[in-house]
């Protein structure tokens, strides 16, 4: 469907928050497929949420290809399509939770804060932190790193019940390896590249210890001990 933007802002990071107006609703670490273009690019663009309030639904991305910088130059009051929620989000957990974001991957992480209260937030940046008033808003702590410290550098695995995790895939990996051999639980949001975002294509499948699976209709969301990174 067709709907308009209320705003499209740079925030740094080559990130940009855009939001939507509608009626939406979808669970933690779904997706939609956006698009703002007629024939080329061929393809919609898997976006995770970060956001859905009563004026409508806003998504952090980057800027990696003609897609996404077709999105960038996006106003106030410009069309763009939306379909979705896609895929299975993260489960929601009970005890003490810890999310860990690195760069992008920290866009479905403000919506998991939102739902899981009391959680500390651990976000990893190249540069400078963005985001992070946002953050403080719904988490309990906030810590942050830049440049050549990791945040699995600076989080403490043992000290929470769970972990949820979006970033890029040698993070994940270090945080799934991290918690072997501990009561820590962890899930992890994977950014495979998507095509249809129904499970059609089979673009985006990944390996799991029970075969090959469609990261966008079963995952994104997986946990830890079943997917193999």
């Amino acid at each position: 469907m067709e709907y308009s933007v209320l705003e499209n802002r740079y925030v740094g990071e080559e990130m940009y928050y855009i939001k939507v107006s509608g009626d939406f609703e979808a669970r933690m670490g779904q997706f939609y497929m956006l698009r703002a273009w007629d024939n080329f690019p061929l393809l919609s663009r898997p976006i995770s949420i970060y956001n859905i309030d009563e004026e409508g639904i806003s998504f952090l991305y980057k800027v990696v290809g003609q897609g996404t910088e077709i999105m960038s130059k996006l106003k106030k009051g410009d069309n763009i399509k939306l379909e979705g929620p896609y895929g299975n989000g993260f489960e929601k957990v009970k005890g003490k939770v810890a999310l860990v974001g690195g760069g992008i991957g920290i866009a479905p992480l403000y919506m998991v804060a939102q739902n899981i209260p009391n959680c500390d937030c651990y976000l990893g940046f190249r540069d400078n932190p963005i985001m992070i008033d946002e953050f403080e808003s719904v988490c309990k702590e906030v810590h942050t790193t830049t440049g050549n410290t990791f945040v699995t550098d600076i989080i403490d695995v043992e000290k929470y019940d769970y972990i949820l995790t979006c970033g890029p895939t040698p993070m994940m990996k270090k945080l799934v390896d991290m918690v072997e051999n501990t009561d820590t639980k962890i899930q992890v949001s994977l950014e495979n590249h998507m095509a249809c975002g129904v499970g059609a294509c089979l673009v985006c499948t990944c390996k799991t210890k029970s075969g090959n699976k469609k990261t966008c209709k079963d995952g994104p969301v997986f946990w830890g001990e079943d997917v193999i990174l």
